[in-house]
């Protein structure tokens, strides 16, 4: 039997670069909110860690791993004039604009893999609906079996509802399953449904903080095969 049938990625940080397309973001909601008022703008991203000035994010930001309902909650003080519903649709409006900077290039690495006899699935804590559109501006969203947002119904990391759900989805054991992700989030989803965990280094946290809960920490998703070479076969 092979030693891994299957793949669950997380999204932002693991397929694509964190900070190319995130610090885009905060900058652009920023702007269409709050317009002219720079000031109002700049307390705004206070709130959630971002310093509208540099266009950096601080490492404990909620965004590096919250939903966007977490995100919305903690700017709402910010935004009194919008409801809860109207700032998220605000900021998944501006998620499905963001540039994506993929990690490495994604076609032939997807490919690769799904050559490999692997199932592949996307569980992000993003909604569905910027995922599903990032997917399909890298030209992925076909190789994946599975895409699930904070927002399909099977809740949002670090719970591991996403990750059963995929596991249900391919008809696979979570032992036979690596979960791939750039946060603690991620990794602590992935254990708790009894999977293999392997961290990538193209997100906001460092070694030290993913090492410990990680079967593997690796430079980027790129060094992926190599890793599962080293873990036995995974053809058929």
């Amino acid at each position: 039997m092979s030693a891994f049938g299957a793949v669950l990625f997380d999204k932002d940080g693991t397929l694509f670069d964190f900070a190319a397309t995130w610090e885009a973001w905060a900058t652009a909601f920023l702007t269409r909110l709050c317009g002219a008022d720079t000031d109002r703008a700049v307390r705004a991203g206070k709130l959630i860690g971002f310093d509208l000035r540099t266009a950096k994010f601080a490492p404990d930001s909620v965004v590096i791993a919250g939903t966007p309902s977490e995100v919305a909650e903690v700017l709402r003080p910010s935004f009194p004039e919008l409801s809860g519903p109207a700032l998220i649709a605000v900021l998944n409006e501006e998620a499905a604009r963001a540039p994506q900077r993929e990690a490495v290039p994604l076609v032939p690495l997807l490919t690769a893999l799904r050559d490999r006899g692997l199932a592949l699935g996307v569980a992000t804590n993003d909604a569905i609906g910027p995922a599903r559109v990032h997917l399909a501006e890298a030209g992925v969203a076909g190789l994946f079996d599975f895409i699930a947002g904070f927002d399909s119904g099977y809740g949002a990391k670090p719970e591991a509802g996403q990750m059963f759900a995929f596991a249900t989805a391919c008809d696979l054991p979570p032992r036979r399953i690596v979960m791939v992700g750039d946060s603690a989030h991620d990794l602590h989803a992935g254990r708790a449904a009894g999977m293999a965990c392997v961290a990538v280094l193209t997100g906001m946290a460092g070694r030290d903080t993913l090492a410990p809960l990680a079967d593997a920490v690796l430079p980027d998703i790129g060094h992926l095969p190599a890793w599962l070479d080293a873990q036995g076969d995974t053809t058929g």
